[in-house]
């Protein structure tokens, strides 16, 4: 069955592999209370993956980030989202940078990847 869904996969991704006329756009958001927020110096937009583009996947990834106090991102950890865009969004937000901060703090970042030209 697997072997099937994968082949099936393949042959959808061959078949729309030449059809991606709009150029889909990737974008993020905090969604921390605004308490607790922290500023962000550099945001980076995750790139859009080229198999997700050509299989037509849009959605949401939440991803929690371990901030430095510094205002380097020590670590993520995935909240939820489509596995063919997660790890586009944990690169991008791996080179964000905030503001510095007395102490290591966490934030939720929401990247929004859909179909729309930039």
């Amino acid at each position: 069955m697997r072997l099937k869904n994968a082949i099936l996969g393949l042959g959808l991704v061959a078949i729309l592999g030449g059809t991606a006329v709009i150029t889909p756009k990737a974008s993020a958001q905090d969604t921390t209370s605004d308490s607790a927020r922290r500023k962000v110096r550099v945001k980076v937009t995750p790139e859009y993956p080229d198999l997700a583009r050509q299989m037509n996947v849009t959605g949401k990834v939440k991803i929690e980030a371990t901030i430095a106090a510094d205002g380097h991102v020590l670590n993520t950890h995935v909240i939820g989202g489509s596995p063919l865009l997660v790890n586009a969004a944990m690169d991008a937000l791996k080179k964000w940078r905030f503001e510095p901060a007395p102490k290591e703090t966490s934030e939720v970042v929401e990247f929004t990847f859909n179909g729309q030209a930039n």
